[in-house]
């Protein structure tokens, strides 16, 4: 259990609001800069609303963070663990306020986004270089888990599960956040598409795992005006087709979520549930990983990996499918923004 150099973990998430207030300005960090009408942002927060204004996510986070905690402690790993969002309390910046009144020198930051894009990797990694550059205090990030074994287990297990809620006969449709294609584009480096070809990988895992011989990826959470392309099929305009095949039942994995976000709760547990019912189709939602033990379990063996290596070490790094370990540190052309080049961490 040695974490040398590094002498604290720092747990990075997108952040949520917690009550009815919270939601447009929450909306207004989340847009800033793109000169949406406070009008627009109402409208987008009908769907917090709807869940009395509170997002699922914190508490995951509190839930997650809980479970690091204990782990560490079960496996005699002495070090502490921050916690610090992008977008909401508690914020990136009281995390590092905090961290450097403890006297960290070196933390370790996990990203609770397993995939490569821009919103999903290189703009957390902005917000890091934002909040850290003029502080005495060394800042790594651990690499991308989507090809983790752990990872791609447990969406196996959960998978299964959900099959034997309705039905082994159910078609499985893998879900993540869907991203303009443009950016899909960019991740990774332009023209590479990264953000697509690792869902499908991990989607492949998965099914290969359970021996399926049908499958889908789909997307939720569109965004943005029409006229800008992004990745599809949605997954509502997917359910219909199945249901024109044929199709009676449902599983739909959040493959691309590590937590049950409102896009989980709201786009697949409401929406889209709703449109299967609708179309007479069977339907199961398979689970997040959340704070599962197993999960944090990961995350401590992504931190010992990474300190194995900057001690001059050579860890094993494992993964599955066709994608190696994804590097410590990203290319200067990784998921950039055309808007804007902001300088960035790792």
């Amino acid at each position: 259990m040695d974490a040398r150099p590094y002498d604290a973990l720092l747990l990075v998430s997108f952040g949520g609001p917690e009550k009815p207030e919270d939601v447009v300005p929450f909306l207004e960090n989340v847009t800033r800069g793109r000169g949406i009408p406070k009008e627009r942002l109402v409208e987008v927060g009908e769907h917090y609303f709807g869940f009395g204004g509170k997002s699922p996510i914190n508490d995951i986070n509190r839930a997650l963070l809980t479970a690091l905690r204990q782990d560490f402690a079960d496996q005699g790993l002495d070090l502490p663990v921050y916690w610090g969002n992008r977008n909401w309390d508690p914020y990136l910046a009281d995390a590092f306020d905090q961290m450097e009144a403890d006297g960290v020198e070196r933390v370790a930051c996990f990203m609770t986004s397993a995939y490569s894009s821009y919103s999903s990797c290189r703009q957390y990694r902005e917000n890091l270089f934002e909040v850290s550059h003029d502080r005495p205090i060394r800042v790594d990030r651990l690499r991308h888990h989507f090809n983790h074994p752990v990872f791609v287990d447990l969406f196996t297990e959960y998978t299964r599960a959900a099959l034997a809620e309705v039905g082994e006969d159910a078609r499985v449709v893998f879900v993540t956040h869907s991203v303009p294609e443009q950016m899909n584009d960019a991740s990774g480096g332009p023209g590479r598409r990264l953000y697509e070809r690792q869902h499908l990988s991990v989607a492949g895992l998965v099914a290969d795992a359970l021996d399926l011989p049908t499958w889908s990826l789909a997307y939720c959470s569109r965004s943005g005006p029409p006229s800008q392309p992004w990745l599809e099929p949605d997954v509502n305009d997917h359910l219909e087709e199945l249901a024109e095949q044929g199709v009676t039942g449902v599983v739909l994995v959040p493959i691309g979520f590590v937590a049950d976000h409102m896009e989980v709760v709201y786009d697949l547990d409401t929406e889209a549930k709703a449109t299967a019912e609708r179309l007479g189709l069977r339907f199961a939602r398979a689970a997040s990983p959340n704070a599962d033990p197993r999960y944090a379990a990961m995350v401590r063996e992504l931190l010992l990996e990474r300190a194995a290596a900057e001690r001059g070490e050579k860890p094993e790094r494992p993964v599955r499918g066709e994608f190696g370990p994804k590097a410590d540190t990203c290319p200067g052309d990784c998921c950039v923004n055309p808007r804007s080049l902001r300088p960035v961490l790792a």
